[in-house]
């Protein structure tokens, strides 16, 4: 059998979905060739794994020489999981190059450089795929179902509230993400999944973002104006500790990912989230017009006490509610702990009130609402990311009535929300999508 030669592009924590089904049930069709981390301690992590699982050793290159590993690999595709601001030099270098790109979410962060992914593209002819697991979680799967099918009828507007906890949230407030240059903040690294579950579920295009919100809770001045006193830089330290810091000393694959690898790039993974340098939102709202006539109110909050996400739909026959719970309470202990894979997390000490669970209702004009069955799978994402790896090795199956593989056209809509909102944020004015200089968008709005 064939094997489709992969090559790595950055080896974070979440590279190892990757490197797990490419050593694992994908192993007689896909070979991890190379590695391309310029931090050589992450690199032999994931070398390590590999030797371990296949007894084969991927060859290790710097990304400067990126061009020069697809050819002498024979790399047929690059999986990029480096940080967000550095995906579409990535992207572009490697199509140029000659191989097909999977991208994690975000596509990239910024118009100019959507821009450019969108006319490699053009002038390459080769594939990018976006790793939109969200659209595999039956839960999110069976919404599509029921707005699909009609049964409310046409789509007139979105209520969508999302709440990451003090446990999930903060993190975003320790690590590289904090900075907005490097990730386009929630708005574009986070909330990309949102939206991209919104322009997939109703299948129109956003057409116009108006966004209001601020950092007010994590940060130096807002500790300062609570009263928080003063902490250590970071979390890894000896002595007493609050909920909000990670001691990477905890987890043995952070120790082994970051804290070992600190004196080659000076990266800290355990910033204070109380700290100064954070130039992302952790309250944000938005209201977003589509091309179809709805309009969609959404809301991400990044310090709630548990973890969940509501989505109403209203349509002209009736209205459709989904509830998830994906964790009901973070106590006190447990903000103590790293959070390695936020798709796994578990209910906690949640007691009867807010349990962990999901639940979809329907309820038609003049009838009582019925509850409409998820089927759930085992693993991330209530079973989606096996789904979802499913399609990215062995090919999307052509009979999928969901349409739920997602291309780099689904990237770009997604994130044409997230940079307009920041635009919006930045002058107080409402962004026409049309305007981001992306062609794609530009033919969608005339």
């Amino acid at each position: 059998m064939n094997q489709r030669r992969y090559a790595l592009v950055g080896a974070g924590a979440r590279a190892s979905m990757y490197v797990g089904a490419i050593t694992g049930d994908y192993a007689e069709i896909a070979t991890l060739a190379a590695i391309c981390e310029p931090n050589p301690v992450r690199a032999a992590h994931y070398l390590g794994t590999v030797a371990e699982r296949t007894g084969a050793t991927p060859s290790t290159w710097h990304p400067d020489r990126l061009e020069e590993m697809i050819r002498t690999e024979r790399i047929d595709r690059v999986i990029v999981t480096a940080r967000d601001d550095l995906h579409a030099e990535i992207i572009v270098r490697a199509l140029d190059a000659g191989a097909d790109v999977v991208v994690e979410k975000p596509l990239t962060i910024d118009a100019g450089s959507a821009a450019r992914i969108e006319d490699a593209i053009a002038r390459t002819g080769r594939e990018v795929v976006v790793t939109f697991n969200y659209r595999y979680s039956p839960r999110n799967s069976a919404l599509r179902e029921v707005l699909q099918s009609g049964a409310i009828g046409r789509i007139t507007s979105i209520d969508f509230s999302w709440v990451l906890d003090t446990k999930h949230g903060a993190d975003y407030f320790r690590r590289w993400h904090r900075e907005k240059e490097h990730s386009g903040g929630l708005l574009v690294h986070k909330a990309s999944h949102h939206f991209d579950l919104v322009n997939w579920w109703i299948r129109s295009q956003p057409r116009r973002v108006f966004a209001s919100g601020g950092l007010r809770f994590y940060g130096s001045e807002n500790a300062d104006a609570r009263g928080i006193p003063p902490r250590p830089t970071r979390g890894t330290h000896d002595g007493d500790h609050t909920a909000f810091e990670l001691d990477l000393r905890d987890d043995e694959n952070l120790a082994s990912l970051y804290l070992d690898a600190e004196a080659h790039d000076g990266y800290l993974r355990d910033r204070d989230v109380f700290g100064e340098g954070i130039t992302i939102e952790d309250n944000l709202a938005l209201v977003v017009d589509y091309d179809s006539g709805a309009t969609l109110s959404y809301s991400l909050n990044a310090h709630s006490p548990w973890e969940g996400y509501r989505v109403a739909v209203n349509g002209t026959e009736g209205r459709a509610e989904l509830e998830v719970i994906e964790r009901g309470a973070v106590l006190a202990d447990e903000g103590l702990h790293p959070v390695l894979d936020p798709s796994a997390v578990d209910a906690g000490a949640t007691g009867s009130l807010r349990p962990q669970g999901e639940r979809l209702i329907v309820q038609h004009h003049w009838e009582d609402a019925t509850e409409v069955p998820i089927d759930g799978g085992l693993g991330g994402h209530g079973g989606g990311d096996a789904l979802l790896l499913a399609d990215i090795f062995l090919g999307p199956s052509a009979d999928d009535p969901l349409s739920r593989p997602a291309d780099w056209r689904d990237g770009v809509r997604s994130i044409a929300v997230g940079i307009s909102g920041n635009r919006s944020l930045e002058t107080g004015l409402p962004v026409d999508v049309a305007d981001l200089g992306i062609r794609m968008l530009e033919r969608q709005r005339a």
